[in-house]
């Protein structure tokens, strides 16, 4: 790689993110929308860069906007490696306690996406609109997934021979945010004038504060810094410790893929762990560096999850404007039919989800409990935390803590998990209209279990 033009790129990101920062402090309405600096960052270097302004600085550069475009496939590595390092792993029994309900809920509506967009996939993408038989696994990869798992999974798209669809997933990702926040703070104040719940005006707070997406669950902190640091700098061994958990997840790939291909290859089989990206065996990687600490050094070394935090905020930062920034419009204008079709059938079932499945799935709090579910299901984490606080800012209903619970039981499997990440390769290996019975009998198992659970827990 060229340093230079490495050099060169993380400088024209770094002048984006804070244009992106400066822009959200004098623009009201995007305060309005809560939108994150880095996407406004993305947004406008998407602006000036060569499909549009094409700026002479930035013009001739052919080779950092292909940087930028690969870029995200090692970022989304550090993401997912560190959603559980520092985190402390609590019995099953009380995750499901507290958060039984909204996994649930939270895995009907990704399995409810899959068998919505394959079964639009069959009927629209493929038979009319020339769209490979995998596309309606987008909804969940642009939504559930959002920017970072959508940009992770490009070399994904490239190896099945669709590298567009990674600009549409992109697409997808970005109407995901804007219609989550906008159609969650409509919710919100519905709920407000219903009495579902008492916001004390939390929005207008927010706003004042200038506060966005970029928080994290307080309550998932760790309090205790880092010993000996004077042997090591705390920031580098948390990246250490990032870098270890990526380091295993690459060995479990490359195992994957040799048992693979030593256990069914002789029967057939072609074999999908070749298409399957790093970050999700990355994040189990974290899961057991987590668990490697706790057994062996929780007595002599505490992991700083704030250190952890701000480490995969910059990465996800970097990633939204590097992939935001290198987005096709060209790709975008020549797919807007499957875009507007992707994004209707998505929004619409996240929404109707909400509206009927969580009061039915979540017996107490549960508008407050179920509004974190459905800013995650249209794009990302954090906007699902944003909605938590807006409708409970005081935190009364626990819903801050059963949501972070439910990551533990979500994210490994969906929104970013391993059936993400494998979903395309399976849907073009075994056919559309197996998968569509395979995501079929889980979304139904997940339907019936959360109505059968409400009165259980």
């Amino acid at each position: 790689m060229d340093i230079q033009l490495f050099a060169i790129t993380l400088l024209v990101i770094s002048f984006s993110l804070i244009i992106g920062k400066f822009l959200r402090l004098k623009i009201k309405f995007l305060q309005r929308l809560f939108l994150p600096s880095s996407v406004i960052g993305g947004l406008f270097l998407l602006l000036i860069g060569p499909q549009v302004l094409a700026l002479p600085l930035l013009r001739d550069l052919t080779s950092m906007w292909d940087l930028l475009s690969g870029l995200s496939a090692y970022l989304i590595n550090i993401i997912f490696a560190a959603l559980f390092i520092g985190k402390e792993i609590p019995p099953l029994k009380e995750i499901w306690k507290l958060a039984g309900p909204q996994v649930c809920f939270g895995q009907t509506l990704a399995w409810g996406q899959y068998f919505f967009g394959i079964l639009a996939g069959i009927l629209v993408l493929s038979p009319l609109l020339g769209l490979p038989v995998f596309a309606g696994a987008l909804i969940e990869i642009g939504f559930e997934g959002g920017h970072g798992t959508a940009a992770g999974l490009g070399p994904t798209f490239d190896a099945l021979g669709w590298p567009e669809g990674q600009d549409l997933a992109l697409g997808l990702a970005t109407i995901g945010i804007l219609v989550g926040v906008m159609a969650g703070i409509i919710l919100v104040n519905w709920a407000s004038r219903k009495n579902i719940i008492k916001t004390d005006k939390a929005v207008e707070k927010l706003q004042e504060d200038d506060t966005c997406t970029e928080f994290e669950d307080r309550e998932s902190l760790v309090k205790d810094k880092v010993r000996l640091s004077e042997s090591i700098e705390p920031l580098s061994l948390h990246l250490a410790l990032i870098g270890a958990a990526i380091g295993i997840g690459y060995l479990i790939l490359q195992l994957l893929i040799f048992l693979e291909d030593l256990l069914f290859s002789p029967f057939g089989w072609e074999g999908i762990m070749e298409f399957v990206p790093l970050f999700p065996l990355a994040m189990i990687g974290g899961i057991l560096v987590q668990i490697i600490h706790h057994r062996l050094f929780k007595d002599t070394l505490e992991i700083d999850r704030q250190h952890i935090n701000r480490l995969q905020g910059v990465s996800l930062d970097f990633l939204i404007v590097a992939s935001l920034g290198s987005l096709s419009l060209g790709v975008l204008a020549d797919y807007w039919e499957a875009l507007v079709l992707l994004a209707l059938v998505g929004i619409t079932w996240n929404l109707v989800a909400f509206m009927v499945l969580a009061p039915r799935f979540i017996k107490h709090h549960w508008f407050e409990r179920g509004i974190g579910d459905l800013g995650q299901s249209m794009g990302m984490t954090a906007t699902g935390l944003l909605l938590i606080r807006l409708a409970d800012p005081d935190n009364r209903s626990q819903a801050l803590g059963a949501f972070g619970y439910k990551q533990l039981l979500f994210e490994p499997v969906v929104g970013g998990g391993l059936f993400t990440a494998a979903s395309m390769p399976l849907i073009s290996r075994l056919g559309a209209e197996t998968m569509l019975i395979v995501v079929t009998v889980v979304f139904i198992f997940w339907l019936i279990f959360g109505f059968w659970l409400r009165n259980r827990i």
